[in-house]
């Protein structure tokens, strides 16, 4: 079923809202003020209280609307439909704005805070780039010829592809020299190529890359090496393959500067201090922050990941820095067995998934009267509805900042500041 519909607001996830007959509908590709016929997703005909959908031909362009440069990520109706870039129709000035308003929009509705504006900033060199070449982690599937693929939005086609256009330069490189367009995969493998940039400092090893299947190195090293200049230091970092970093190329230099300002900021020149580094991953922040000043700062690092603990212990005694209790554990379960040292953070880091770090632990970390929180999120959904929740516990809101490290899609860093209420 296909329907003519005005546009009308953004929405979440990469959709746009618009009306059928008094019906809300949620559709992709879409931008506001666009008069587009939509494609209505099945089954459409029951009696739910929205619908989705995808945009099929526009009749009345946006401003925001450009062709786009990666068509095959676009609508299935234009020959695209393979994902990772909902927002490849949208100009890169467009994607910004797009990701501010959403930001306050969650924020006024989820976290009952209003904001002027949010600051967001975008990565180096892409806008050179047109906001392509910026991955350096890509995930693939093999076809039933063994090719590399992407899977076509709501199907079990999967689509081959011989290139990546949001994958660096660095990462196509090492696909081409390990000749994984060729093919020659068992069907259904999974593929992931990780590809390191070095972010300031010489270049790594020649064979800094890695190219996995079902999880098994096929080439390169199993260990990478990342290297990121925080502070006016240069911090090196040993991260398993499979491991979690932060994707874009630029990302961890911008968000560890930025995180070790605003935790340096809450300090305000203490003669001592706890901090705590909450969902630590490989320790890109717990590194740089266990150098403020590092005879007087004392930190707690909690992962949930094995493997991503070993890395950060591995990385924190490659450095020397040895005032750091490197935990593993549910981090819920482990804030409520910390040592009585550590158990009053003057400061809190946090960077957790996707779903936020929900009531239980908000509730943790505010029982411990913190001064502050920084708090790093991925999606502005989650990140509102905990501010919400730690407004009640006695936090207030002081500073919020984004960062656009997903170009070409709805995602958006953002870091948010929130500080102990005088009442």
């Amino acid at each position: 079923m296909e329907s003519v519909i005005r546009i009308e607001r953004y929405a979440d996830q990469g959709r746009c809202v618009g009306h059928i007959d008094g019906r809300v509908v949620f559709v992709r590709f879409a931008l506001p003020g666009e008069l587009v016929r939509v494609a209505l997703d099945e089954p459409h005909d029951r009696d739910e209280r929205f619908w989705t959908g995808e945009v099929a031909e526009v009749l009345e362009p946006s401003d925001d609307r450009v062709a786009p440069p990666w068509p095959l990520a676009g609508p299935l109706a234009m020959g695209g439909g393979v994902g990772g870039a909902d927002l490849v129709h949208v100009s890169l000035p467009g994607q910004l704005r797009w990701k501010a308003i959403t930001i306050g929009e969650q924020m006024s509705r989820l976290g009952h805070v209003e904001l002027d504006e949010v600051p967001i900033e975008r990565m180096p060199q892409d806008l050179e780039t047109g906001g392509l070449h910026w991955r350096t982690r890509i995930e693939m599937i093999a076809d039933d010829d063994g090719r590399p693929s992407m899977r076509r939005r709501g199907t079990h086609v999967r689509v081959p592809i011989d290139t990546m256009p949001l994958a660096s330069r660095a990462l196509l490189d090492a696909a081409d020299a390990c000749r994984v367009w060729d093919g020659g995969f068992e069907p259904g493998a999974q593929i992931r190529i990780a590809a390191p940039e070095p972010r300031g400092g010489a270049d790594g090893p020649s064979d800094n890359y890695a190219v996995l299947v079902d999880g098994r190195l096929r080439d390169g090293s199993q260990r990478l090496d990342e290297t990121v200049g925080v502070g006016g230091l240069e911090f090196r970092y040993t991260v398993d393959a499979d491991g979690f970093w932060q994707v874009h190329r630029q990302a961890p230099v911008a968000l560890a500067n930025h995180v070790l300002d605003t935790v340096r900021g809450a300090l305000d020149g203490a003669a001592s201090a706890v901090v705590w580094d909450l969902y630590s991953g490989s320790g890109l922040f717990t590194l740089p922050l266990a150098t403020l000043a590092a005879d007087r700062v004392r930190m707690l690092s909690v992962e949930g990941g094995r493997m991503a603990v070993r890395s950060a212990q591995r990385n924190l005694r490659a450095m020397g820095l040895s005032d750091v209790d490197a935990r593993c554990g549910d981090v819920a379960a482990t804030l409520a067995h910390v040592p009585n040292d550590l158990a009053r953070p003057d400061v809190i880091v946090l960077d957790p998934p996707r779903a936020g770090a929900r009531a239980k632990v908000c509730r943790a970390m505010a029982a411990t009267g913190a001064g502050a929180i920084v708090y790093i999120a991925c999606d502005p959904t989650s990140l509102a509805r905990d501010v919400g929740t730690l407004r009640g516990l006695g936090y207030r809101l002081d500073a919020i900042r984004a960062f656009d490290i997903y170009p070409m899609t709805h995602h958006v860093e953002t870091v948010a500041l929130l500080t102990r209420s005088g009442d």
